[in-house]
């Protein structure tokens, strides 16, 4: 099972796509703008905090020719902002700024927009490719994480099981114990050294540049990272310290072993919440809170039960009820926090219902939900059986047949010498003896309870087993498509960034804007822009302008191009635009958005007779 987890790991590292975690909310100059003079600074405006390294801004000329630049910082202090100053004695003509920043919840971001100084070049200067991650740094960093994830839940799910279910034999436990630490030690000092070139997107040999690496450590994620080495640290110290010390009770684990694991749990669950998604957005203190419950849930949950199963299939006698009793207490109650956590943390991701279907993050979360639904039902039936093997273990009531005296009343037949006749009669007591399963007693007379059959109790505890080992299997799934949810942009930031982004003034057109749609039909050449200028972008009547440029970032001649409009909040669309080729570039006077809202613009560029694809963004229309 470790295996295939570790090759699923490797499957989803380097599958996974790219996305950014901070939406750029607001960029000055704006995308598209005509200056009268050179502005003094750019300045961009992100939806949440971001970070910023050394090469967060490349600006080229009209030439293509890079700007000197100086070090990048906030603009006012404000941490979700990023500003760079501009030299004095800029040309005339088209400009191009490409982007890249540290999100708060550790994730890089990038991009790239234009302006222009005086008037536009005449020839639109080449974008240059977004900074994307590499695909071998990105692939080892997500497994990483991912392995970080699970080591997580299975060393404080032992940890967990030992000390709250207090099974006699904790000696199988030791391996899964220790396996979890260091393979939360090892994740975590991989994730340090990568984490350089993960948020630079270079290869995973810069990350033995000092500099960058001394960078890290300064950041928030490369501080999260060494507080979880320290606490790792100081686990080991404790668990040596347990280890060597006499055998607590089996009937009690002392306060103070209690208190001292809850405060290393609550402390590791702390370094992921302040570096991913709980760190940044709305209600970020009782977010965090939620996220520590949650994984603190989940750990106890699912690395509990990994503990149940080595408890169940390698112990020298079996577990007593009592223990998993316990566990299974345990588990309802972790199951209880996941439910509670789980929505709050949901709605604040998602934003609206129907992000759950139009967003990344909305069918993520979902794929979550089902497998976590087939997890419930795994414990369900795990509950069950654990309720049948306790009925089985069960004390059972025998009426016990009291002898009575050879001539009493109501006696029967003579009995015979030495089976209840004088001298060797029991004392008649009017109570009932309790006897075991399978103790090898009398058979139960006539007015006997039945008794289960003596295998019955192992009959429940393989069918215990077997349902243990599912919700285990089915519990890495769930780990894995958590991980993946946390590296996924929140659809409530999505949506705030697609508010703004891509709209900008249009020099000389008051109040209207222009949007820019990348695509990318997948063959040589086929990738390029669509530069859609709505006029006036407002309720009512609104001209369309729109120009196709190609991939060396000059205009393109297009057999054909479709625009449509859908205002999904009010069911209305899609509106086709009909736009007419004007000989160089689309355009219609008399398309109609009767109604102010978030409209979603859906882009169909054919760029051969057989070649087209479909792009969409999100575009603000007021009143």
């Amino acid at each position: 099972m470790l295996l295939g987890a570790v090759l699923v790991l490797l499957l989803l590292g380097g599958a996974a796509p790219a996305s950014a975690h901070a939406g750029l909310r607001g960029a000055d100059p704006e995308d598209g703008s005509v200056l009268e003079s050179a502005p003094r600074y750019v300045t961009l405006t992100f939806t949440e905090s971001v970070g910023l390294l050394e090469d967060s801004f490349r600006v080229y000329s009209p030439e293509n020719r890079r700007v000197s630049l100086g070090e990048p910082q906030h603009a006012d202090g404000a941490s979700d902002t990023a500003r760079i100053d501009l030299p004095d004695g800029l040309a005339e003509g088209t400009y191009t700024v490409a982007w890249r920043v540290i999100s708060a919840d550790s994730h890089p971001a990038s991009g790239a927009f234009s302006f222009s100084i005086g008037k536009p070049s005449p020839t639109a200067p080449a974008v240059p490719a977004e900074q994307v991650e590499h695909p071998v740094t990105k692939s080892l960093y997500d497994t990483g994480r991912h392995l970080a994830y699970i080591a997580a839940a299975l060393l404080v799910g032992t940890a967990a099981f030992v000390a709250l279910c207090r099974p006699p034999d904790p000696a199988p436990l030791r391996t899964p114990l220790l396996t979890g630490w260091w393979t939360l030690l090892t994740a975590t000092v991989a994730l340090l050294v990568l984490r350089a070139p993960y948020e630079t997107g270079t290869a995973p040999a810069t990350a033995f540049d000092a500099s960058a690496f001394a960078r890290t450590l300064t950041g928030r994620p490369g501080i999260a990272l060494l507080t979880r080495l320290a606490l790792l640290l100081l686990t080991a110290a404790v668990l040596l310290w347990l280890s060597r010390r006499p055998a607590p009770e089996p009937d009690r684990t002392p306060r103070a072993h209690l208190a001292a694991g809850a405060a290393l749990s609550v402390g590791l669950a702390l370094t992921w919440a302040a570096a991913e998604h709980a760190s940044a957005g709305i209600q970020v203190p009782l977010a965090m809170t939620s996220s520590v419950l949650h994984l603190l849930a989940m750990a106890c949950w699912l690395g509990g039960l990994t503990a149940l199963l080595l408890t169940l299939r390698r112990t020298r006698t079996p577990p007593p009820v009592a223990t998993v009793a316990r566990f299974s207490r345990l588990a309802f109650a972790s199951v209880t926090v996941l439910v509670v956590t789980g929505v709050y943390q949901s709605w604040r991701g998602l934003g609206s219902w129907a992000a759950l279907t139009e967003t990344s993050y909305g069918r993520t979360l979902t794929v979550k939900l089902v497998v976590t639904a087939l997890l419930l039902a795994a414990a369900g039936l795990s509950r069950h059986w654990t309720a049948r093997l306790a009925a089985a273990k069960a004390p059972v009531a025998v009426e016990e047949r009291v002898p009575q005296l050879v001539g009493a009343a109501g006696a029967g037949p003579e009995t015979k010498p030495g089976t209840g006749g004088p001298g060797n009669e029991e004392p008649e007591t009017g109570k009932s003896r309790t006897e075991e399963p399978g103790s090898g007693e009398p058979e139960a007379g006539p007015g006997d309870r039945p008794r289960p059959p003596a295998d019955e109790p192992d009959r429940h505890r393989r069918a215990l087993r077997l349902s243990v080992l599912v919700e285990v299997a089915v519990g890495i799934v769930v780990l894995l498509v958590t991980s993946v949810l946390t590296g996924t942009l929140p659809a409530r930031a999505e949506a705030a960034a697609a508010e703004t982004a891509g709209t900008a003034p249009v020099a000389g057109l008051p109040g209207a804007s222009t949007v820019t749609i990348p695509y990318d039909v997948g063959t040589p050449g086929g990738k390029g822009r669509v530069q859609i200028t709505l006029d006036p972008g407002r309720v009512g009547e609104n001209g369309v302008q729109a120009v196709v440029f190609g991939a060396d970032g000059g205009l393109t001649i297009v057999p054909e191009l479709r625009l449509s409009f859908t205002l999904a909040a009010k069911d209305i669309g899609p509106v086709d635009a009909r736009l007419t080729d004007r000989g160089g570039y689309w355009a219609t006077s008399d398309l109609n958005l009767p109604l102010e809202g978030t409209w979603t613009m859906k882009a169909t560029v054919r760029v051969t007779e057989l070649d087209q694809v479909s792009a969409s963004r999100k575009v603000r229309i007021a009143r």
